[in-house]
């Protein structure tokens, strides 16, 4: 298997190109077919335009297959990667079709069937491809065989998670360190995949240089300050390097092009959506009569203060045992509340929050300020989420769930913070639109947890 891991990179390349030749060849045929020489668009493109609507279409969707994950075979399960095929396809392809409407000045629905018959196709060759390549990709690469070495904290969260991909991940043995470095040494010459789950700084780069000098491909869980460091600038004013840790957030010209990004995309958005929230509001409204809105405290850039507006999705007396996160099959939740949940509908008001300037379109999910103080009872560093402003979708909401750990969360808001950028908003604005589909992520917590950091106290 080791051999063959070098050529992984080669056969997903070649793969990837296959799918993308084919998806912009149907695309090639139906322009030339039906648009580019049948006087559709009102004249002919010279020769060389037609290269460029269709490398156009080409560039479209790898850019959306690249953003949602699409290439991705052995990396996401199987439905996943479907998913994020079918997805990209049905973008690109509403997109093209209104790029043709506004150059062709065509009616609504107008020459329309030739990309409806291009998108089935599209379709077809994306389920084919996408189960073709994982049973190849399953015979090449099996599950690693892995060993787990772990400290002081219980691995169990971790090996249920990492069982969770049976396809990729087999955790054969788990070794306390206990045991001693050179007996974990020795039982790290039986595998060629290590997991190093929670353990002191000085035992993992024992056992990290130790894999390194013989080629043992090795999975670390990252603590806060390596998460820092990932973002640092390598200084080399003299012959010793240095690290540079600005700690400082964004900057101000970052804080500007994120603001006015957020007004433009937050005044849009009040505009296209202003019909689904009137028609929630009635809803809400006939169910039982109570308020339409509900408004919560919660915190924002530097711990401010602020009052979050939403749809109530819930009984009026919802919290009158006091407050607590949203279970699993929550009885409080009401028959429109279960629907506009589930398709996040009920955070629309909070455009307005953006308007106002006391959230941003992507950043870390404002807690509750009660909440907040208990986590940061075990978690002093809690609030290190606090440098930027509170995120309407953010990091830790694509690719955590409402049910992560709060220890997990504030890695993953860190990991936003320092490596922020305006494309990875962009990013994470198109792969929130993704995980609108998918359930799992507004997992509720259990019935026992009053937040997502009693999950571990159960436990224990």
């Amino acid at each position: 298997m080791e051999r063959r891991e070098k050529y992984k990179r080669m056969i997903m390349f070649l793969a990837s190109f296959f799918i993308l030749a084919i998806q912009t060849g149907g695309f090639a045929y139906v322009w030339f077919r039906y648009y580019a020489d049948a006087g559709v668009i009102g004249q002919t493109f010279w020769y060389r335009g037609n290269y460029v609507v269709i490398g156009q279409y080409a560039l479209m969707l790898f850019l959306f297959y690249k953003i949602y994950g699409g290439f991705k075979v052995g990396y996401l399960r199987v439905l996943d990667v479907l998913f994020s095929q079918i997805l990209s396809v049905l973008c690109v392809n509403v997109i093209t079709y209104l790029q043709l409407a506004l150059i062709g000045h065509w009616k609504f629905g107008s020459h329309v069937v030739p990309i409806l018959y291009m998108t089935g196709f599209n379709l077809a060759v994306v389920v084919v491809w996408v189960v073709f390549m994982r049973w190849i990709y399953a015979k090449i690469y099996p599950p690693r065989r892995m060993l787990l070495i772990y400290g002081e904290h219980s691995p169990v969260d971790l090996i249920h998670k990492i069982s969770s991909r049976e396809d990729k991940y087999n955790i054969c043995e788990t070794i306390h360190l206990n045991k001693g470095e050179e007996a974990i040494k020795t039982k790290i010459g039986e595998y060629k995949n290590i997991i190093l789950g929670d353990m002191p700084v000085k035992e993992r780069n024992i056992f990290l240089k130790y894999c390194f000098e013989r080629d043992i491909r090795c999975y670390s869980i990252p603590k806060l300050s390596d998460i820092m460091i990932q973002s640092a600038d390598d200084i080399h004013l003299f012959d010793t390097t240095l690290m540079l840790f600005r700690n400082r957030g964004l900057t101000v010209e970052q804080k500007l092009l994120k603001r006015a990004f957020d007004l433009v995309v937050s005044a849009l958005g009040v505009v296209v959506a202003s019909p689904f929230m009137l028609v929630i509001a009635l809803l809400i409204k006939a169910y039982d009569g109570g308020p339409v809105f509900y408004k919560q405290e919660r915190l924002t850039e530097g711990g401010r203060v602020f009052y979050v507006l939403k749809f109530r999705s819930m009984r009026v007396d919802s919290e009158k045992a006091g407050a607590r996160l949203a279970m699993k099959h929550d009885s409080r939740v009401t028959p429109v509340g279960h629907v506009i949940r589930n398709i996040h509908f009920d955070e629309l008001p909070q455009l307005f929050n953006i308007l106002k300037g006391d959230m941003s379109l992507v950043g870390p999910r404002p807690e509750r300020p009660e909440i907040a103080a208990e986590y940061k009872k075990d978690i002093p560093e809690f609030d290190y989420r606090l440098k930027i402003k509170a995120g309407l979708t953010g990091y830790a909401q694509v690719y955590g769930k409402y049910n992560t750990t709060p220890y997990d969360k504030l890695k993953l808001d860190l990991t936003y913070i320092e490596h922020y950028s305006f494309f990875l908003d962009i990013k994470l604005l198109f792969l929130t639109f993704k995980i609108l589909f998918q359930k799992e992520n507004t997992e509720g917590v259990e019935e026992w947890q009053v937040t997502a950091a009693t999950k571990e106290k159960k436990k224990k």
